[in-house]
């Protein structure tokens, strides 16, 4: 495995209907390095995000979509999601507050 940094982990935020809806219960999700496992994303949520404390982070392995161009068959490239729930103490994430 590669030597992966905190700041490294998290990609971008995913921006969904339904991880908006998650927001009020404090579940947050973003795009993660694939190779990252949970206690890498937890340790990375609390260090880019002040006053967040994680109470548990749930994976998914999502498999690139087939895609085809003439008689070629490829694969887009794989990627990872996290949603990561916070504490009832916590503060919440900044950036999604403008959303």
């Amino acid at each position: 495995m590669a030597d992966i940094k905190y700041y490294d982990v998290i990609l971008k935020p995913v921006i969904t209907e339904k991880s908006m809806a998650g927001m009020g219960e404090k579940k947050y999700t973003f795009l993660v390095h694939t190779e990252a496992n949970k206690i890498m994303i937890k340790d990375a949520v609390e260090k880019m995000f002040d006053g967040a404390k994680v109470k548990t982070v749930n994976t998914m392995n999502c498999q690139g979509k087939k895609k085809r161009r003439g008689m070629v068959v490829g694969r887009t490239a794989k990627t990872k999601k996290a949603i990561v729930t916070l504490t009832e103490d916590s503060k919440d994430i900044e950036i999604f507050a403008g959303l």
